[in-house]
């Protein structure tokens, strides 16, 4: 028996164009923003054989219907997922979420393939497994970890961990001589879909590294791994090393070229600025000297006005034409104290005088 579409709309598929952070859209269910409180364990999970189980009461696997209504907290509904998990990465950990959150109330358990099967079925892995048994115990949404999980699932390995539903990615997956492992699962009506992460497996992780060899050699080598560790023959570890500082020249001369080019641009605008400037200044300067020394400056009128005062202080001012003539007194006739003479006068005043003393002499043959 499937699970309807509706089990499936519960998987995080990564996009690449995702909006959210982390690559999070809005089909992860994520609000933008959730309150700030511990949603993680404080320890990891722990291993199968660490878990006491109570054999007393009987297996009885609940019905699809039962686990979507919700179990009791005391029956959870026991969800198993199992894989290699080498390269622990997100695409392992969304895979375990979805396992996870299949029904209101699970119990995740999580089984971890040995080297030994690991390497005859399907290959070499770059963690033992030793680290990934660790990787998958801290993983939040396990609540037990199965260590040397069985490659195809039996009867018995089902009932001794009390398993309802078995939760994998619905693509067949052919190994160990059967088109499909879980074939016998998903007859049995146990069988949970979940989906697998676009652009991220521990395939395309290891191709990465290999198709960029050089550089992760290189990168090792400056971090103070040497060539035995990393198996690089004395003439490759040389070569490296040449290329390093191949590299490294030419950083420096495209960090030279770079501030080249930021100094002669800052020349450029600094340049156009005082360009601006001597522009405007000119303009003010010319302004100012067409005020002042223009046709019609300021200094052609004070010229103007300075010649005017100097005509006008070099030529006298014109004495009306008839000017009203006065009468003069005549000025009283002086005589010398305690005499009877005049005093001695000019011969011009002497007429005048004789003239006076005339008229004294009149004025006593009158009386």
């Amino acid at each position: 028996m499937e699970l309807p579409t509706s089990s499936r709309l519960n998987s995080r598929k990564r996009r690449k164009d995702g909006s959210g952070p982390n690559g999070a859209t809005e089909l992860d269910g994520i609000p933008p923003k959730m309150s700030r409180r511990s949603l993680g364990l404080r320890e990891p999970a722990p291993f199968s054989d660490e878990v006491e189980i109570d054999y007393s009461k009987p297996y009885i696997r609940v019905t699809y219907e039962e686990a979507m209504r919700g179990t009791p907290l005391d029956r959870p509904v026991r969800v198993y997922a199992d894989g290699i998990f080498d390269l622990f990465h997100s695409g392992h950990a969304r895979a375990l979420m979805q396992a996870k959150n299949l029904f209101p109330n699970t119990y995740l358990i999580v089984g971890v393939c040995s080297d030994e099967l690991t390497h005859n079925f399907k290959g070499f892995t770059v963690m033992n497994e030793n680290e990934r048994y660790d990787a998958v115990q801290h993983c939040r949404y396990v609540d037990e970890v199965v260590r040397n999980a069985p490659w195809t699932l039996t009867p018995q390995f089902l009932a001794e961990h009390r398993i309802d539903f078995v939760a994998h990615d619905d693509i067949p997956y052919s190994s160990a001589g059967s088109d499909d492992v879980y074939k016998h699962i998903k007859e049995a009506g146990m069988f949970a879909p979940t989906q697998r992460t676009e652009g991220i497996s521990t395939s395309d992780i290891i191709t990465r590294i290999v198709r960029d060899y050089d550089v992760y050699v290189r990168r090792n080598l400056q971090r103070g791994y040497t060539a035995k560790e990393l198996n690089v023959s004395f003439i490759n570890e040389k070569k490296y090393h040449l290329q390093e500082r191949v590299d490294k020249v030419k950083k420096r001369v495209k960090d030279v070229e770079e501030k080249s080019k930021e100094f002669v641009q800052k020349v450029e605008e600094k340049s156009i600025d005082l360009i601006q400037k001597w522009e405007e200044k000119s303009r003010e300067f010319i302004g100012n000297f067409l005020e002042m020394f223009g046709p019609e400056g300021a200094l052609k009128h004070m010229l103007k006005e300075g010649k005017g005062r100097m005509l006008q202080a070099i030529s006298p001012k014109q004495s009306p034409s008839s000017s009203p003539t006065h009468d003069r007194s005549p000025s009283p006739s002086f005589r010398w104290p305690f005499s009877t003479k005049t005093p001695p006068s000019s011969p011009a005043n002497r007429s005048r005088n004789e003239s006076a003393v005339t008229y004294d002499i009149s004025e006593d043959e009158e009386d």
